[in-house]
């Protein structure tokens, strides 16, 4: 059996952090050998196109990537222009994420389609074209573009990266971007049968390419595993409590226990009651070893990234330690 090699090792910047810590943040990333930054952009924080310029402006060589731009909220000509803007400026260090944005937040701001597939289809393609130079004529659903082409295309397009779940997104995915970030609580199970999809898309498009594959993914290490777990299990309860997250519980195979947990005596009795194993597959936990034996498994899995996310109430990251995760 081929041993995997080393996934590259990113830490995120969270949305719910002050904008003006993100430089210092950066530059300490940076300086302790992570590969990769990535910005969250969620309503309504800190915008991430500018988040992610000031990133780049402050730092020389980590990637920097946006996770990522709603579609349906930037016309395709102006993203483009942004991000091409930007790759001309840190060649090689931009790497682009856009998604469906969350529902209710689209319907607020009044631009949910009436088809999120379609919209991020369109959006995703035309973007793309602009990026590669082409000269770009496309009237479909939701983007309108007459002979567009960008005057300062990027020698080095920074590669499009969609921010999905669902395996029809998926499979889109595969057909017409250039790789998959997948949101936290993602197993190796999961990661699995998100490649199934993918490959179906690139198929279908007679795409031979390799698609990046992205992962974000709690982190908490101590040097007691029972703490680490702790400190994950409610944040973790709650979400997989809420339904939001069954699509990536299913290929684990727990789901219905997961519902009759929820069903006995909800989150917080799920919190109580699953098995550290649940928490270990769906999160870099427990001690050094335990994290780095975690980020492997990902890696036999498929993903090409490992983006550790730390705890909302994290005051001081150890970006020595966990940079140190991979060799």
């Amino acid at each position: 059996m081929t041993t995997p090699q080393p996934p590259n090792l990113g830490i995120m910047f969270r949305c719910q952090l002050p904008p003006e810590t993100l430089v210092e943040h950066a530059r300490r990333a940076e300086a302790a050998g992570f590969g990769e930054l990535w910005i969250v952009e969620d309503c309504f924080f800190a915008g991430g196109i500018a988040s992610v310029a000031t990133a780049l402006s402050t730092t020389t060589t980590i990637r920097i990537g946006l996770g990522i731009v709603p579609a349906v909220v930037r016309n395709s000509a102006f993203a483009a222009m942004e991000l091409a803007t930007l790759a001309r400026l840190y060649p090689g260090r931009l790497i682009a994420g856009f998604g469906h944005g969350v529902a209710d937040w689209m319907r607020q701001v009044g631009a949910f389609p009436p088809s999120q597939l379609a919209a991020l289809q369109e959006v995703t393609t035309t973007v793309r074209q602009l990026l590669h130079g082409e000269e770009v004529t496309f009237h479909g659903s939701y983007v309108h573009l007459d002979h567009v082409q960008l005057e300062f295309p990027p020698q080095q397009p920074p590669p499009i990266v969609l921010g999905v779940r669902g395996p029809r997104s998926l499979t889109l995915a595969g057909q017409v971007a250039d790789g998959t970030i997948l949101a936290e609580h993602s197993s190796p199970a999961y990661i699995t049968w998100v490649r199934q999809h993918i490959a179906r898309g690139q198929r279908e498009a007679g795409r031979t390419d390799h698609h990046q594959l992205i992962v974000y993914t709690h982190c908490c290490i101590d040097a007691d595993p029972a703490a680490a777990r702790q400190r994950l299990r409610k944040e973790i309860a709650s979400v997989m409590a809420s339904g939001a997250i069954n699509v990536q519980l299913a290929p684990m195979g727990i789901l219905p226990e997961v519902e009759a947990m929820v069903l006995q005596g909800g989150a917080d009795y799920l919190a109580e009651a699953m098995p550290d194993e649940w928490l270990d597959q769906l999160a870099v936990v427990g001690t050094p070893d335990d994290a780095r034996a975690s980020i492997e498994r990902l890696a036999a899995a498929g993903v090409d990234s490992v983006v550790l996310v730390p705890l909302l109430d994290e005051q001081d990251i150890p970006f020595e330690q966990w940079a140190g995760l991979i060799g």
